[in-house]
């Protein structure tokens, strides 16, 4: 009979810190920093709960709600071969009014 083996990480920052891979810095992304939300690139598995107790541990602010974005991968042709580039999700996080983060 086979047996399910898990591995946990010995330290839960680490993992949380992977999640939020960088912030977007677009120009809509600045435009929307006066109502404070944020918008980040994550890891494409990550789900909303698991991005918002990740900004925490980064930024010790408690979002108030968080928006996820899957975008499709665009497709290329390369030497008549038929390719396709990577997954990304983006993650707008909305903080309560007035409170703002220093991203840099």
């Amino acid at each position: 009979m086979a047996t399910k083996t898990t591995t946990t990480s010995s330290n839960p920052k680490s993992a949380d810190a992977t999640l939020l891979k960088r912030p977007r810095i677009t120009e809509k992304a600045a435009n929307m920093g006066q109502y404070s939300t944020y918008l980040f690139d994550v890891a494409v598995g990550a789900t909303k709960s698991e991005i918002a107790k990740a900004f925490f541990a980064a930024y010790k602010q408690k979002p108030l709600k968080v928006n996820t974005v899957s975008q499709k991968p665009k497709s290329y042709f390369r030497r008549g071969v038929l390719g396709f580039g990577k997954r990304t999700k983006k993650a707008y996080i909305i903080l309560p009014k007035g409170t703002t983060i220093n991203i840099m």
